[in-house]
């Protein structure tokens, strides 16, 4: 793993109207790295894998990706992500989605017959790819999203909540995948509520009330906390931000 931030955060926040949903986050994701975004849904999570992603700006603050700041047009195509909702073509089959998204991504007909391949084996559709995306059911569809999402082999991977109604038994074959990619040098920033997930990560914060309230890699973490588990700890940490206690 190299020493370098693949993506780094500064003092970021971000606001609707008067509504700050962003609270000063800090964070460095090491080159290389699964890098875990945990907290209960609405503490904003999607809102910061979102402006990482540049798909939305942050109200203030720095944001760089590949030591580029962003939004930037021109580095979209070396970042994959994957949105809580899946943006699929149902009338189409999985392969002609993945087709389809190959040819937006600019890549050369022979390379993305195979690509589709590669990339519906990670997900185990591959035996599917010709069946209509209409007749999948919801954990069918966040695996094909998932194989859409790594189908370009971006540099970076942005993954939204990715194995939510996944079976355990595929999900652990797809954290596999994962790490594999990072041995490539890919660099993966997830956002989980599981804390049995947020224990496979390298490196993790905590994320409550738009607030970062800890980070480090899992151990660090549960030792700062004096805690057995992930979840002690992120119970921990919050009683202390419920309290206002400085950190």
């Amino acid at each position: 793993m190299k020493d370098t931030n693949c993506i780094l955060l500064k003092h970021m926040n971000k606001s609707f109207g008067r509504h700050q949903v962003l609270k000063d986050i800090n964070m460095e994701v090491p080159s290389g790295a699964i890098y875990g975004m945990l907290g209960p849904s609405g503490c904003g999570k999607t809102t910061a894998v979102k402006i990482i992603a540049g798909i939305s700006e942050a109200t203030s603050g720095e944001v760089m990706v590949l030591n580029e700041k962003m939004p930037k047009l021109n580095l979209m195509e070396q970042i994959g992500y994957m949105a809580q909702s899946d943006a699929l073509y149902g009338d189409l089959t999985a392969r002609e989605n993945l087709d389809f998204f190959g040819q937006l991504y600019g890549i050369q007909k022979s390379r993305l017959a195979v690509r589709i391949e590669e990339a519906a084996k990670v997900v185990n559709l591959h035996k599917e790819l010709n069946k209509p995306v209409s007749t999948f059911s919801g954990g069918m569809k966040r695996r094909l999203s998932l194989a859409m999402t790594i189908l370009h082999e971006p540099k970076v991977l942005i993954l939204d909540e990715p194995t939510v109604g996944i079976d355990p038994l595929l999900r652990r074959g797809i954290w596999e995948e994962l790490y594999k990619m990072t041995e490539r040098g890919v660099t993966i920033l997830v956002t989980t509520h599981v804390m049995d997930e947020a224990e496979k990560c390298t490196h993790l914060s905590m994320m409550r009330d738009g607030k970062m309230i800890a980070s480090g890699t899992p151990g660090e973490i549960q030792k700062e906390a004096g805690a057995q588990t992930i979840e002690e700890a992120f119970l921990y940490f919050s009683s202390i931000e419920e309290e206002g206690w400085s950190l």
